[in-house]
């Protein structure tokens, strides 16, 4: 049984911090790439930041050069290092991992609220 497993989401303010981290668990074959969505109520999951096997990164227009994506291959997680968050930064986040034949897997999500 795969299980994605965010941690570190929560309350900041504006101008502050956060680091979200997915754990894997389960066998999942050859993992492609692995990275973050966000949705807030009413609007569709969009990708905030992805990163491939080799270590290739893909942004959001509106997180690049705030948000890091990173991956530590042999643990199968995934991270995503937020900084300078926005009140438009608030929603739920959540991990997505792929692998080589497109299967996706989803965490259950993590609540990233940031007050003005």
């Amino acid at each position: 049984q795969v299980q994605l497993v965010e941690s570190g989401g929560g309350l900041v303010q504006a101008g502050g911090s956060l680091r979200l981290s997915c754990a894997t668990s389960g066998r999942i074959f050859a993992i492609n790439s692995m990275g973050w969505y966000r949705q807030t109520p009413g609007k569709e999951r969009e990708l905030v930041a992805a990163i491939t096997s080799g270590g290739s990164t893909d942004y959001a227009d509106s997180v690049k050069g705030r948000f890091t994506v990173s991956r530590d291959n042999a643990k199968n997680t995934v991270y995503l290092q937020m900084d300078s968050l926005k009140p438009e930064d608030t929603a739920v986040y959540y991990c997505n991992v792929e692998n080589v034949l497109k299967r996706r897997y989803w965490g259950r999500g993590t609540q990233v609220t940031v007050s003005s």
